[in-house]
């Protein structure tokens, strides 16, 4: 494991990877309801996160170049293409589609506070920090969720059947990288 001794950089590595999960794997929190209900309880699941954030798959550099706007076109591009939206859906993707880029925006902001608060954050400040990202996302999700929802009611039988299929696999990709980074 990288242990990050530098309170920026442990900052920015939280941030980032909150971002990753935000961009990357938004929908998966948004069709699991797991993440929210932890967020809005204070649940300990934040400590567990915050342990997560410093390992060294966390910190890789793919995942901070997947957070800046870019890489949130090319995931909406992609979902795009993955859930085959038709010129019917078009209003309903847009919504989501705007959604998708103002919570990464609202991540990034927030990245960009933390890192320029770093060097005089106490460890109280860090913690308290991460929650306003855990906040942030739980927002986010709540922004997420309606949007989703509409497009979904939309879509074909096949459409649907793709989009389970796509949030299973997100599901199912990250409970195995969780296993294998426990073991």
């Amino acid at each position: 494991m990288t242990l990050f001794k530098h309170p920026g950089a442990r900052a920015t590595s939280v941030a980032v990877t909150m971002i990753g999960a935000l961009v990357l794997a938004g929908p998966l929190f948004a069709s699991s309801g797991n993440f929210p209900p932890a967020a809005a309880n204070k649940s300990p699941v934040a400590p567990v996160l915050l342990a997560k954030a410093s390992s060294q798959t966390a910190m890789a550099a793919p995942m901070a170049a997947s957070a800046g706007p870019a890489a949130v076109e090319a995931h909406i591009r992609d979902l795009h293409k993955k859930l085959h939206i038709t010129a019917a859906q078009k209003p309903q993707w847009n919504d989501l589609a705007q959604v998708m880029r103002d919570n990464a925006q609202a991540m990034m902001d927030l990245q960009k506070q933390r890192n320029a608060d770093a060097q005089s954050m106490t460890a109280v400040d860090f913690v308290k920090s991460y929650e306003s990202v855990i906040e942030a996302h739980d927002a986010g999700m709540k922004k997420f969720i309606p949007p989703f929802e509409a497009l979904y009611d939309t879509m074909s039988d096949a459409q649907k059947k793709s989009a389970d299929s796509l949030f299973r696999t997100r599901e199912r990709v990250s409970a195995a990288k969780q296993t294998a980074e426990n073991k």
